[in-house]
């Protein structure tokens, strides 16, 4: 009833002022509008970000059902670390990092104290809203990294990764594409000083998570058993698809934050990014399900599940700049090329990805970055594509952009692995991997009473 009141008082107080009846000064009508929308702004973001947040049980899902029941608390532990970690060394190091004050072009500086800003103000209630909408993509991109290195990685160790990737790798990276965000200086962050596009991250977030899953994977090494004496790769299937499907879904949902709570506004844009998002979600399952039953002679339910994350990740970059067929577009090519990019990276780089992080996130996100020069469309975005008349300088940004950004988080990625391996070791031994994760790192099983042990 009180909305109803509301909205009628509202349309009262226009139909006066239309009339000549009712006479309010222009400003005061203009800051209750403005105050209206920074509302209204605040309310959507955080929407997007709790959205978001809920990705980290989708992201817990899709890993534990790609992986053997002994692992499975281990990948839950390992999701709710990189949450709560992540959280804690974002509000600390890594925002200011990411959106400080520019120093040319590579890094932020100044500190963000939240402790100063007032909550009582609006000024105050939007840095909050901000930084906890961006604390749940630093999640993101270092939640990525688990999958990738599952199954055979020290808990510790990786506890030490994951506050890294947080603090530093993925802030800096960050700083180069979306410094002005925060300040508003158009002249932080070099690659978005050159016109690279990445509206919501398929490179900022995605690709930078799975380049780090690249190079921990190539550190740690690979199961016990996963390749023969031959080095031809043996299959190590998942204990639970169901449980991985309904991780999709889950992310499926949350990516209608992820990309449209991308603008932090609450405005019209929101409904067409989030068609864009959805349909190239659709298209991914189409591409890697066909691609699979054409190469494996069956509809493989792994492959089409990982179709979908495709496309999410690939539409993620250009959601807000391409057209619904351009989504569509993206979403099925990225379907086949994560087919295409898990069998290479397994059976010719002899990479072991559980999940296949790396392909999905690192491969299809890079992809879809790139797709943007090419697909973007008038009408849609802030930038027009090869396709549609815009010439190459779009595309060469954003060929930059994801050669710049994969040279950083894997070189940076690569480091870290090793130095923490050299500190701690990052390999479980071989009798661990055994028995499992579960209980020689957390003294617990995930399936009371269920648990099969196994030699190889």
């Amino acid at each position: 009833m009180n909305r109803k009141i509301s909205r009628m008082t509202s349309w009262l107080k226009c139909a006066l002022l239309t009339t000549g009846a009712l006479i309010i000064p222009h400003t005061a009508i203009a800051a209750e509008e403005s105050l209206s929308q920074a509302n209204a702004n605040i309310l959507w973001t955080l929407i997007a970000a709790v959205l978001v947040m809920f990705m980290q049980a989708g992201f817990a899902m899709v890993e534990c059902g790609f992986t053997r029941a002994k692992n499975a608390a281990n990948i839950l532990m390992k999701n709710a670390l990189d949450f709560s970690v992540g959280a804690i060394v974002f509000f600390l190091f890594g925002f200011a990092i990411m959106f400080g004050t520019d120093i040319g072009g590579f890094i932020g500086s100044s500190g963000f104290a939240l402790s100063g800003y007032n909550a009582t103000t609006p000024d105050g209630q939007w840095a909050l809203t901000f930084w906890f909408f961006q604390s749940v993509f630093a999640a993101t991109a270092a939640t990525i990294v688990s999958g990738g290195i599952a199954e055979r990685t020290k808990f510790p160790a990786y506890i030490l990764v994951s506050l890294f990737v947080t603090a530093i790798i993925y802030p800096i990276s960050g700083h180069w594409a979306w410094g002005s965000l925060w300040l508003g200086d158009p002249a932080a962050g070099w690659l978005e000083g050159m016109g690279f596009a990445d509206f919501a991250g398929s490179t900022v977030v995605h690709s930078v998570g799975g380049w780090v899953a690249l190079a921990g994977a190539i550190v740690v090494g690979a199961r016990k058993g996963k390749y023969g004496p031959d080095g031809a790769s043996r299959a190590i299937p998942g204990h639970n698809i169901p449980l991985a499907a309904l991780g999709v879904f889950i992310l499926w949902f949350g990516w209608f934050g992820f990309n449209p709570g991308s603008t932090t506004t609450a405005d019209g844009t929101i409904g067409y990014i989030a068609v864009n998002t959805n349909l190239a979600a659709a298209a991914g399952v189409l591409g890697s399900m066909l691609a699979a039953w054409i190469k494996f002679g069956k509809p493989d339910a792994s492959f089409t599940l990982n179709g979908a994350l495709a496309g999410l990740v690939a539409i993620t970059a250009g959601c807000y700049e391409v057209s619904p067929i351009g989504s569509i577009i993206i979403g099925f090519l990225a379907g086949i090329l994560c087919v295409i990019s898990v069998e290479f990276i397994d059976k010719v780089l002899k990479v072991d990805d559980p999940v296949g992080a790396v392909s999905v996130h690192g491969v299809c996100g890079a992809f879809g970055t790139i797709c943007v020069g090419i697909f973007a469309a008038p009408g849609y975005g802030d930038i027009t594509g090869l396709l549609y008349g815009g010439g190459f300088a779009p595309l060469w940004a954003q060929i930059i952009g994801v050669a710049a950004v994969f040279i950083w988080a894997f070189g940076a990625g690569f480091i870290l692995f090793k130095v923490v391996d050299l500190i701690m070791g990052v390999r479980a031994s071989e009798e661990e991997e055994l028995k499992g994760l579960d209980i020689t790192e957390h003294g617990m099983e995930a399936y009371n009473g269920f648990q099969i042990f196994t030699t190889e």
